[in-house]
């Protein structure tokens, strides 16, 4: 009860994630390999820019923040609903195979169809997003014990393990694994406008299909028994979420590669403050995984410029100790 009580209102909470957002996302646009000033940032926005750095800004700096921004987001929701509805603290896309299953189909049309362009590219994730899910969930189950934490866990190690040796077999096979490697290397750039004008709908109606559906969730996050003794359709909630799920993580790939980690501790931060109420957690989780995602890039231009530094290598940085403490304080067993 004093815990609640000492936590902020939920208006505050989202006016501090939407200035923190709006701060990163200025400072992604003004630090890089080469700086740049409030006036080139103003004249990239606002005019069709003549000026080089302005010109930087606007056809390659922003929409590779925009992609971050984006991609932040639709990993950190969709690692909320995967806590949510599992009620496992463990559960994130990129440890429970679906972002190794898009990456592994991202890898056979690259393979097969060259040429199938960027909605053919997320067409294709979804469907390998979808595969890796069932793998998982289905060699979760074949064991009597029923879905434990670190049962599914360990499911999705082995299933990603398997689907990033499919991909990289592809690589080998048909000589295209510097093109799979640049994907798996998971950073931002290179994204153009038409990447974004093509994928970033998918992942904004996903996230809102998961704000509409976050009271059903938090009544899910509870227990089966309460959602269906206050008359929640379970199983119909269940599949649109999982949907949403393979959309988000489906899209993320096709943006910008095999990330995990984001999904995992952005939710739990969140959770931390707001409390388990998912009508709260969703929309703070996708502000925070954005302003997440943003520092990731930016860090990554910056530490060691003008070389770049895997998105990827400081995620897993923050992500891997994140993990071993949530393991650790939780357990292996139900949560």
């Amino acid at each position: 009860m004093h815990a609640e009580k000492r936590r902020l209102p939920f208006g505050y909470l989202l006016t501090i994630g939407f200035l923190a957002l709006i701060g990163m996302f200025a400072l992604s646009l003004l630090y890089g390999a080469a700086d740049s000033t409030f006036r080139d940032v103003w004249l990239a926005l606002t005019t069709k820019p003549t000026e080089k750095t302005s010109l930087l800004i606007r056809e390659f700096r922003l929409p590779r923040e925009l992609a971050a921004l984006a991609v932040g987001s639709a990993l950190a929701v969709s690692g909320a609903i995967m806590q949510g509805m599992t009620r496992n603290p463990l559960a994130d896309p990129g440890l429970l195979g679906l972002t190794a299953g898009a990456n592994a189909m991202l890898a056979v049309v690259l393979a097969f169809y060259p040429g199938a362009g960027t909605l053919g590219i997320m067409l294709a994730c979804f469907l390998g997003a979808g595969i890796g899910t069932l793998l998982v969930f289905g060699i979760s189950a074949m064991n009597k014990g029923g879905f434990s934490p670190l049962r599914i866990v360990l499911a999705g190690a082995a299933v990603s393990a398997l689907l990033t040796a499919i991909s990289e077999a592809i690589g080998i096979t048909f000589k295209i694994s510097q093109e799979i490697s640049l994907w798996n290397a998971g950073g931002v750039i290179g994204t153009t406008w038409k990447q974004l004008a093509v994928i970033t709908p998918f992942i904004a109606v996903g996230i809102l299909v998961a704000l509409l559906l976050s009271r059903q969730l938090t009544v899910l996050s509870l227990s089966e028994e309460v959602a269906s003794g206050l008359g929640q359709n379970t199983a119909r909630i269940k599949i649109i979420l999982f949907v949403v799920i393979i959309i988000l993580a489906g899209a993320s790939v096709a943006l910008v590669g095999n990330l995990a980690f984001i999904g995992l501790m952005v939710p739990h931060m969140v959770r931390a403050v707001t409390g388990p109420d998912y009508r709260k957690v969703v929309p703070i989780s996708a502000l925070t995984g954005a302003v997440f995602m943003l520092l990731a890039d930016t860090v990554g231009r910056t530490i060691n410029a003008p070389y770049e530094t895997s998105v990827t290598a400081i995620v897993a940085m923050l992500g891997l100790p994140f993990f071993l403490w949530i393991v650790n304080k939780k357990g292996g067993g139900a949560s």
